[in-house]
């Protein structure tokens, strides 16, 4: 083989607990990981020998605490990637979109105007989530180069890592949909003769 591929499978965390109707961005909720159904599902496709990562919010531990229960093996510490967590929404999280409609807000407006470039008051655009999370997809790749790495992580982010993976504007890959618990995967190829590339294999792929 001339080439190497590390597969990378992007796992959306759990629906959040008591977050409902809530901008909460990296808040830091709990996940509803009650449906075992949907975990066994997940474990007949994710791979079980693999590097884990997880982000430093709580909902991704806990998730990937329950793949590893879908699989029957106690969990595994994962490692901790912070640049993969979901974008920051500054000011405005913490509020419902009621709330944040009726402030008559002007960035608010701008926002739903230009929603990848515009950053909320003391946040970050969607833009800015889509550069560093490509940056810590190319270090993932770089230091576990040739293996499977399950990734339990962010709506957000997963739209970014398509963004990055596809070299398209980033408002364009707001158009995905991301469901929780959906494995969306990404695979880097580098090879002598070709330089890197990536390639999506499938995107929101559901439990079986």
């Amino acid at each position: 083989m001339d080439h190497t591929e590390t597969k990378l499978w992007l796992v959306r965390h759990a629906p959040v607990i008591g977050a409902h109707g809530r901008i909460y961005g990296q808040d830091d909720y709990d996940a509803d990981c009650s449906d075992d159904s949907t975990f066994r599902g997940l474990a007949t496709f994710l791979p079980m020998e693999a590097i884990w990562v997880a982000t430093h919010l709580r909902r991704t531990h806990q998730t990937l605490a329950a793949l590893h229960r879908g699989q029957g093996r106690d969990p595994l510490a994962p490692l901790i990637e912070p640049d993969l967590v979901e974008q920051h929404f500054g000011d405005w999280q913490g509020l419902t979109y009621a709330e944040l409609d009726a402030t008559r807000d002007g960035a608010y407006h701008r926002f739903w105007h230009a929603p990848a470039t515009e950053r909320p008051p003391n946040g970050e655009s969607f833009a800015d989530v889509v550069a560093r999370v490509e940056k810590a997809l190319l270090r993932l790749t770089l230091a576990h180069a040739g293996n499977d790495i399950v990734v339990v992580t962010h709506g957000g982010a997963i739209r970014a890592a398509l963004a990055a993976a596809l070299n398209i504007e980033p408002e364009r890959a707001l158009g995905f949909s991301v469901d929780n618990c959906s494995v969306t995967r990404l695979d880097h190829i580098e090879g002598q003769s070709f330089g890197a590339a990536w390639r999506v294999a499938f995107v929101n792929r559901r439990a079986i």
